[in-house]
């Protein structure tokens, strides 16, 4: 076995943390990180949520699980005493929001030897006062502050005054299943897929408003969420009701992208979504809002079109110009295929986590207590 640390010959021992109580893109992105990171790493699974811990270690079956108290005192000496047992040269925390995993967090800051990585899938602004110096005093002090794209990262050191290039780069990655699907050339509708929560910041009620004038376009939206009875309502008040189609949670929506002529994701925020990267890998046009990172992926004119959020009628434009162009459909699609296994695999994104890890390993902690001033 290789040795990753200077004068030991056992594995690197890291913990996966998350304290998230749902399945999502973020906790689907570290069970690929969990699933493909090598045997030089000794990785035990530890969270809040059975669901979740057995979902993110499901690609591991070696990984260790550990299902922690969520609340109140009791979670804290929960956590302090099962990262103290395991003893973790990293402590990978990966968080939905950025006021997330704040127990973890503070528990594994305690630990005397521990690196401690923090993973920001979502660059999110809080009003609250007490989250917000919350968030930032434990971003001051972790060893490495990793966001899924530049245009996050940034947005995580504006918004938390952490300082230019304090936070870095590495964006998810999804698996390459081999050569995709051709769209089936018929006289049938022009069928626009998307992937994601039924919540508002998805904005599908956009996607909605914006087939409304056009002729030949279907919509169907895999996810489920607040929002379905507000988009089943608007969608007959608009008259489209036979051309919207809900279908609810899919565990692999991957499947159905052989159906989709196109993908649209009007969010009105993202960090780095995997449905784009994996849109991207089945060869498939992407219409998306220019929110986080997504211009990283969707290159206005060349693997999709980018509009701004809340944008119907740019929404109305895009999908009416790859409606009546499917040339231009085509080569979007091949072009997205080449710039997603480029750079976008979960192959990509392990090796980036794994150099992340083993140069924390020969670099001096960052300071607990006294922090250096952030860099303007």
């Amino acid at each position: 076995m290789t040795t990753v640390q200077a004068g030991t010959d056992r594995p690197l021992r890291v913990v996966a943390y998350t304290d998230a109580a749902g399945i999502g893109g973020a906790e689907i992105s570290l069970g690929y990180l969990v699933a493909t990171a090598s045997a030089q790493f000794q990785i035990s699974v530890v969270g809040v949520s059975q669901t979740v811990v057995e979902a993110i270690a499901h690609g591991r079956p070696q990984a260790d699980r550990f299902i922690l108290p969520s609340r109140g005192l009791q979670s804290f000496a929960a956590h302090l005493h099962t990262l103290s047992q395991l003893q973790p040269d990293i402590v990978h925390a990966n968080l939905c929001t950025p006021w997330a995993c704040a127990t973890g967090l503070t528990a594994a800051l305690m630990l005397p030897h521990a690196r401690v990585v923090r993973v920001d899938q979502l660059p999110l602004r809080t009003t609250d006062a007490i989250a917000l110096w919350r968030t930032r005093a434990i971003s001051l002090r972790v060893d490495a502050h990793v966001a899924v794209g530049k245009a996050s990262a940034q947005r995580m050191e504006d918004f938390y005054a952490l300082g230019r290039d304090s936070v870095l780069s590495i964006p998810n990655g999804v698996p390459d299943f081999g050569e995709p699907e051709s769209p089936v050339e018929t006289n049938k509708q022009l069928v626009v897929g998307s992937v994601g929560r039924l919540d508002l910041m998805k904005a599908h009620e956009v996607l909605l408003q914006a087939i409304s004038p056009l002729e030949g376009v279907k919509v169907v939206i895999l996810g489920e969420g607040e929002q379905r009875t507000a988009l089943e309502k608007l969608a007959f008040n608009l008259g489209i009701s036979d051309r919207v189609s809900l279908p609810g949670w899919v565990d692999n929506p991957r499947l159905y992208l052989p159906g989709f002529d196109v993908i649209a994701l009007p969010s009105r925020s993202e960090g780095f979504p995997l449905a784009i990267v994996e849109a991207m890998l089945a060869a498939r046009p992407v219409i998306a809002t220019r929110v986080g990172s997504v211009p990283e992926a969707v290159w206005h004119g060349e693997t999709g079109l980018l509009i701004d959020k809340n944008d119907v009628n740019g929404l109305t434009q895009a999908i009416r110009q790859l409606r009546d162009d499917p040339a231009l459909r085509s080569q979007l699609g091949r072009r997205a295929r080449e710039v997603a296994i480029a750079h976008f695999t979960v192959e990509a994104m392990t090796e980036s986590y794994e150099n992340l890890w083993k140069k924390l390993m020969i670099t001096p902690q960052v300071p607990r207590l006294r922090v250096p001033r952030p860099r303007d």
